[in-house]
């Protein structure tokens, strides 16, 4: 009876040691052939690209190198117009107007006839003259208008030369100084200009916490127009900096900033460390040596093709 049982308990010990055995297989075949959680776009995955297509989509490519890192304070600021280049002309005597002969948008000379005046005292007519060569930019007065108080009258300035009023706030205040050279912008489709900070307020205002700094801007074109909000840049630095790159460059794959670098097979997504910057560059601190050819534009084609690999190889499982 007791070789019975020792046989009945050998082969249970046996029945449980193959089930155990077929669950431990079964999760290591899991393993191996279940596709676990992972990051798309590993970055030591080389993309391939012919020089054609490199050309059909614009990709370009550069060498690393050393490079001048120019910073700036950028300022908002508003176009107005200088006291000197501003005239308000108002009749001297109540009268009737007889006649009108510039109207708003009309250039004219110092001294030419903007209106004619009769005086309600001496019957006799007199001439609104200009006081500054310039253009008219408001008219308050028509033909047979009874004119006597200063509301009536015309407004002549001067644009060929405009000011550019912009706020510095405290913790740029350091930065500012007059004689710098300001580039002023206003945006898409307005060609950036250069002026000189001729001026900065000896006090800050109580209600902006802002000193106002002054540029001259020369105005030829008329494209200036007072009253445009503009942004004054003012260099601060000129730096010289190891490696230098373009923003172009840069593209961020599973929340890394890469560059995609040459290597022998293609373009390989190369993770960096970036320091200081400006509008156009980015410092490399690290991930990129000098002399290596680096994509510098349009990186997003290499960022694409590697996102169609992985789309193909996670349906292939």
């Amino acid at each position: 009876m007791k070789k019975d049982k020792s046989i009945l308990t050998l082969f249970l010990i046996l029945i449980i040691t193959v089930l155990l055995w077929q669950c431990g297989s079964a999760d290591q075949s899991v393993k191996i052939t279940g596709r676990q959680p992972e990051e798309h776009h590993d970055v030591d995955q080389s993309v391939q690209i012919t020089a054609q297509e490199m050309q059909e989509f614009g990709v370009e490519t550069a060498v690393a190198a050393p490079g001048k890192l120019k910073l700036y304070v950028s300022l908002p600021g508003e176009v107005v117009i200088p006291p000197d280049n501003l005239a308000h002309i108002h009749p001297r005597f109540p009268g009737i107007v007889k006649e009108v002969r510039k109207t708003v948008g009309d250039k004219v000379q110092k001294g030419e006839t903007l209106a004619i005046i009769e005086s309600n005292e001496s019957m006799s007519e007199y001439a609104l003259k200009s006081l500054i060569n310039g253009t008219v930019i408001e008219m308050h007065m028509t033909r047979g208008e009874m004119v006597d108080d200063r509301k009536h009258g015309l407004v002549v300035a001067n644009l060929g030369k405009v000011w550019v009023y912009l706020q510095v706030y405290q913790k740029d205040l350091p930065y500012v100084r007059v004689g710098q050279s300001v580039i002023i912008s206003a945006g898409k489709g307005i060609p950036e200009a250069r002026g000189i900070v001729s001026y900065i307020a000896p006090v800050i205002d109580e209600v902006t916490r802002t000193a106002v700094a002054r540029v001259e801007l020369k105005n030829k074109t008329g494209i200036w127009k007072p009253g445009l909000f503009v942004t004054g840049r003012i260099e601060t630095e000129n730096l010289r900096v190891k490696l230098a790159v373009p923003k172009t460059a840069l593209e961020t794959i599973n929340g890394n900033t890469v560059v995609f670098v040459k290597d022998g097979k293609g373009f390989k997504p190369q993770p960096v460390h970036i320091g200081r910057e400006n509008d156009s560059l980015v410092e490399i601190v690290h991930g990129l040596r000098s002399g290596q050819t680096y994509v510098s534009k349009n990186g997003f084609v290499l960022k694409a093709e590697m996102e169609k690999s992985e789309f193909g190889e996670e349906h292939g499982h």
